[in-house]
C-alpha cells in the first residue's frame, strides 16, 4: 500500500511542478530559472511542515499522510535534477555569477524554508 501513497503523491507533485513551471514562463519572460527555485524552495518550506504538522494532527493515519505528502507529492514536486541542469547549463553559458547565485539562493532560502516548515515563524 505504501507504493500507491507514494505514487499517488508523485503524480500530484509533477503536475503541480509542471503546472506551475508552465504558468510562470508563460506570464514572464525570465533569464534567470526563478520557477524551479520558487518550486525548490516552497517544496522545502512543504517537506518541513508535514514532517512537524502530520503526525501531530492525523496520529490515527499512520505514516499514509507522509508518504503521500511528504515522500510523494514533495518528492515530485521538488526539481533538483531541473536545478542541477539548470545551474550546468548557466556555468556552461559563462554566466558564473547567475550560477553561484542561483546555487546560493536556493541553499539558503530552501534550508530557511525547511526551518520556517518544520520550527514554525520565530
Amino acid at each position: 500500500m505504501s507504493f500507491l501513497f507514494v505514487g499517488f503523491g508523485g503524480v500530484v507533485g509533477a503536475l503541480l511542478r509542471f503546472s506551475l513551471g508552465q504558468w510562470l514562463n508563460e506570464r514572464f519572460s525570465f533569464t534567470f530559472p526563478y520557477p524551479t527555485l520558487l518550486i525548490n524552495v516552497s517544496g522545502a518550506f512543504l517537506l518541513g511542515w508535514f514532517t512537524s504538522s502530520l503526525a501531530r494532527y492525523f496520529p490515527s493515519l499512520g505514516d499514509a499522510p507522509m508518504l503521500i505528502l511528504g515522500v510523494g507529492m514533495c518528492g515530485a514536486y521538488t526539481t533538483f535534477s531541473t536545478f542541477s541542469y539548470e545551474t550546468t547549463t548557466l556555468l556552461r553559458e559563462q554566466r558564473i555569477a547567475a550560477a553561484l547565485l542561483y546555487v546560493g539562493f536556493s541553499l539558503v532560502f530552501g534550508i530557511a524554508a525547511a526551518a520556517i516548515g518544520l520550527f514554525g515563524l520565530p
